[in-house]
């Protein structure tokens, strides 16, 4: 590991004023679950590392007057995963259990969960996010990569497990800096990107910037669920996965989000599994015809076909868990 200055500064913008404008200079710590590991293989080599566990406005869970719920990017999942307020958003709630592990849920954050550098073995192997296709690497062990918006040099998958949920729910995030006073509210949604160069990260994130609250909305009547298909019951990373989030009236599908994870370089929406399931009763027929449809435009690299039977099982099983449906399954 590399030499570093260590900070931990105690406001927002104590931590605005410690962040370089170049990338790889200066990372943020919070639970270190992630950057840990990747600073001890030499992946990320900054000079300073800035610690925001002392920052009191970053932590806890608030309701708010509109029904709406605040929540600190540096609170611990363990607390989100307890807390009452969180009850009306079992997709949440689900995608932090999946990760079976006492102790990364009682270090991680929620904001350093989002914001986690993608799991691609390449990558972390020091080749970098966009390897694929270089020096003649076109065909290499691509079992857990893209299968869909893998066009292009970019192939890994997103590696957060509760941002399909947040985007389901239509949760927003608060970005501050690069200046103090300097802020921004948006659909998380948009805080994913695939990255076109190696001067991009998997999120619109700068360097100079803060993470600091996602807000998740009031239920409404939102139904809501996450289904991760996993090969253990360990921590290890699920090969797919989906959240959904949809009203109903008259027993009739009248809304509804549908979003796939661990199978494209951001949170996948689909349109296709939406479109299938609105007009329609929750149905096992309903689920397993939007699970079909979410995967239709599914594009596989050459070893991980078998993400697309995997990936179709998560949409109609999360939307049966959402509905009170016995989704079936071990």
């Amino acid at each position: 590991m590399k030499l570093f200055e260590y900070a931990a500064p105690r406001t927002e913008a104590e931590v605005l004023s410690l962040l370089s404008s170049e990338y790889g200079k200066t990372e943020i710590l919070a639970g270190g679950t992630d950057l840990i590991g990747l600073m001890k293989k030499m992946i990320v080599t900054p000079d300073r590392v800035v610690n925001i566990m002392n920052v009191p406005s970053l932590q806890g869970i608030e309701p708010l007057p509109d029904g709406s719920v605040k929540i600190g990017a540096a609170t611990t999942l363990d607390v989100i995963l307890e807390s009452p307020y969180l009850k009306p958003y079992p997709a949440v709630r689900q995608a932090i259990a999946g990760i079976n592990s006492m102790q990364l849920q009682a270090q991680g954050t929620l904001g350093g969960e989002l914001c986690q550098r993608p799991q691609c073995w390449f990558f972390r192997n020091g080749e970098g996010l966009l390897w694929y296709g270089r020096n003649g690497h076109a065909e290499r062990d691509d079992r857990y990569h893209a299968i869909f918006d893998n066009e292009g040099p970019a192939k890994f998958v997103s590696a957060s497990r509760i941002a399909p949920a947040l985007i389901a729910l239509d949760a927003k995030v608060r970005i501050i800096g690069p200046e103090p006073d300097q802020e921004e509210v948006l659909p998380i949604a948009r805080f994913f990107q695939k990255p076109k160069n190696d001067q991009q990260k998997e999120t619109i994130l700068r360097p100079n910037q803060l993470l600091t609250h996602v807000f998740l909305p009031p239920p409404d009547g939102w139904l809501n669920a996450t289904y991760e298909v996993r090969q253990s019951v360990g921590p290890d990373f699920p090969l797919a996965a989906a959240a959904c989030a949809f009203r109903h009236s008259g027993g009739i599908v009248r809304e509804a989000r549908i979003v796939l994870g661990q199978v494209a370089p951001t949170p996948w929406f689909s349109y296709e599994a939406v479109e299938a399931l609105i007009g329609q009763p929750v149905t096992v027929q309903s689920a397993e015809q939007a699970g079909q449809a979410a995967v239709a435009r599914a594009r596989p690299l050459h070893q991980n076909a078998y993400k697309i039977q995997l990936a179709k099982v998560a949409v109609k099983r999360a939307i049966l868990l959402a509905a009170g449906i016995d989704p079936g399954g071990f």
